[in-house]
């Protein structure tokens, strides 16, 4: 094969670099991961098995096992079969572990054993790049990502679920009591129907009936609505537009400047909303910051959530998300209603004032209740596509001038989500 680049012959001996270092080059990540790890006091952070046992074979130390966790981290490799095989022909893998290569039961094993002591390594990590000033701008991104759990659809029971197996097994009772009945009138059912086979099954849908309804009960009674079998702490969530799955709500928040994780946190909560202030005020507290920025989707938009962020010094750029279903039924949202801070008036579509005439509470939000007279209503020609009541009214929160400068401010920014 002339004019192209030509590999060397398998069969032709060779002299390897004398040293596996020669491999690793000076700027390889492997090196800032060895050197971290060494550094770090492992038995402080609350490793196991960090001093040998004085008899016994000997076991690996949690030094090595702890870089190839990182190194699979870095490379997105989660599997401890496959760290297991990278150990054996990654190059840099033998070069951290020293050519060890441990299998797959010890690789788990040490993170399963080692949970709260690797958190506390995350924690160092993230201390190093605060005293390394990476850090500075103290502005951080929220967000979450729904991961799988071990426990599937069918072993998750809620409300829907319950009643829909409660159903079924109603029409199963009352198919086998219709078969049964056509026995007793002795005409033909089929074969495998015989009356004491049916009164069996009959027997048997009933005390399983029983174990449903005692099962809904519990979920009634959970504060979630819903229960998991294998993984107890897992929820059923909507993924996206792919349905739903049985899944954990990993909460994450990440240095917008170097990409670097800040804090993360595992949650059985299906939405986002309640996550926002304390996963601002942990980000907060591990930069040591007095006051940081903090980026999030519509999907953490929560007036309380922001104005606890704000009390806390941390600010907050949120976009406003719209509930209200006024669009879809073809009326006018509230967006379309004008305030004037400084007469703390709304105008309408039709340029009509709307007052402040009482306040309320709902869910202990303080709400200032807005509407012109009943008549300027009445005699409004966009009524109809305003309101189906007598007047329409606007409710505003006590703190919502807080959320109208943030939208002034993601207006005067749009980049901002975007960094």
């Amino acid at each position: 094969m002339k004019r192209f680049v030509e590999g060397e012959d398998r069969t032709q001996s060779t002299l390897f670099p004398a040293k596996l270092d020669d491999y690793i080059k000076d700027d390889n990540p492997v090196r800032v991961v060895d050197v971290f790890v060494d550094e770090l006091n492992l038995f402080k952070l609350g490793f196991e098995r960090v001093h040998p046992q004085p008899i016994g074979r000997p076991g690996y130390h949690p030094a090595m096992l702890l870089k190839i966790y990182i190194y699979g981290y870095l490379n997105r490799i989660q599997s401890s079969r496959r760290l297991e095989r990278e150990a054996q022909r990654n190059v840099e893998l033998m070069w951290l572990t020293g050519r060890l290569m441990p299998d797959f039961k010890t690789i788990a094993d040490f993170r399963k054993d080692n949970g709260p002591a690797i958190r506390r390594v995350c924690c160092e990590f993230i201390e190093l790049c605060r005293r390394l000033e990476l850090f500075t701008q103290a502005i951080v991104a929220i967000d979450g990502s729904k991961f799988k759990a071990v426990n599937s659809k069918d072993r998750n029971d809620t409300r829907a679920s319950m009643k829909r197996r409660i159903a079924r097994m109603e029409q199963h009772i009352e198919r086998y009591l219709s078969l049964l009945d056509e026995a007793d009138n002795g005409e033909p059912v089929g074969c495998d129907t015989q009356v004491p086979k049916l009164k069996e099954k009959i027997a048997a849908l009933k005390s399983e009936m029983q174990r449903l309804k005692a099962r809904e009960q519990e979920v009634h009674q959970h504060p979630d609505k819903q229960l998991s079998e294998t993984d107890p702490d897992s929820r059923l969530m909507k993924k996206g537009g792919m349905g739903s799955q049985v899944s954990y709500n990993v909460q994450t928040a990440v240095d917008t400047k170097h990409k670097l994780i800040v804090v993360h946190d595992v949650t059985n909560s299906p939405v986002d909303r309640n996550q926002l202030f304390p996963n601002a005020g942990l980000a907060q507290h591990r930069l040591k910051q007095k006051e940081i920025q903090v980026l999030a989707d519509r999907g953490y938009y929560k007036g309380e959530a922001i104005k606890a962020c704000y009390d806390a010094d941390i600010k907050v750029l949120v976009p406003k998300s719209f509930t209200s279903g006024n669009k879809a039924a073809g009326l006018y949202d509230k967006q379309d209603f004008h305030y004037d801070i400084q007469t703390d008036q709304y105008t309408c579509p039709a340029g009509e004032t709307l007052s402040r005439r009482f306040e309320t509470v709902a869910n202990g939000m303080v709400l200032h209740a807005y509407y012109a007279s009943q008549l300027t209503c009445q005699a409004c020609a966009l009524k109809p596509k305003c309101t189906r009541g007598k007047v329409r009214r606007v409710k505003r929160w006590e703190h919502e001038n807080l959320l109208d400068t943030i939208e002034s401010e993601l207006r005067n920014t749009p980049d901002a989500m975007q960094s």
